[in-house]
C-alpha cells in the first residue's frame, strides 16, 4: 500500500495493510453508522484516510477509515495545511469525540467551515 509521507494516508486499493493504531474496519463502520440525525459526508472515493486525535499528522493515529465510508462533521477545526483530492485545506474536521480527519478528503461541497468551530 502507498502511503503519502507527509499526510500519512493510504492511496493504493490494491491492498488492505494497516497500521497498529488502527482497528477493524468493521469496528470502525458500526462506531460511524450511529443513527444520529447529522448530515454525513462522503470520504473521498479511493481513499483509506487516517484519523487522528487532534488537526495534523503529527497526532496520533487512532483508526483508519475504510473505502467509502461517510462521516459526521460535528465541527472543524485550524490546523496543519493538508493537500488531498479536495484541494489544499488547513481546516480538520472532528467526527467524534477527539477525532479528526484533513478536510482535504472530505466532500463538503465547500472550501470553508460547514460546520461550527470546535472549542
Amino acid at each position: 500500500m502507498a502511503m503519502d509521507e507527509h499526510t500519512g494516508i493510504a492511496t493504493d486499493a490494491t491492498t488492505d495493510a494497516t497500521t497498529d493504531a488502527a482497528v477493524d474496519v468493521s469496528e470502525d463502520a458500526a462506531a460511524l453508522a450511529g443513527s444520529d440525525d447529522v448530515t454525513r459526508y462522503p470520504i473521498a472515493p479511493g481513499y483509506r484516510v487516517n484519523v487522528r486525535t487532534g488537526p495534523g499528522t503529527k497526532y496520533g493515529i487512532v483508526r483508519t477509515l475504510p473505502y467509502g465510508m461517510k462521516v459526521p462533521v460535528y465541527c472543524q477545526k485550524p490546523g496543519e495545511r493538508v493537500t488531498g483530492p479536495y484541494g489544499t485545506s488547513n481546516l480538520w474536521d472532528n467526527i467524534a469525540n477527539g477525532q479528526f480527519v484533513a478536510d482535504a478528503y472530505v466532500h463538503t461541497g465547500s472550501d470553508g467551515y460547514i460546520a461550527p468551530r470546535c472549542d
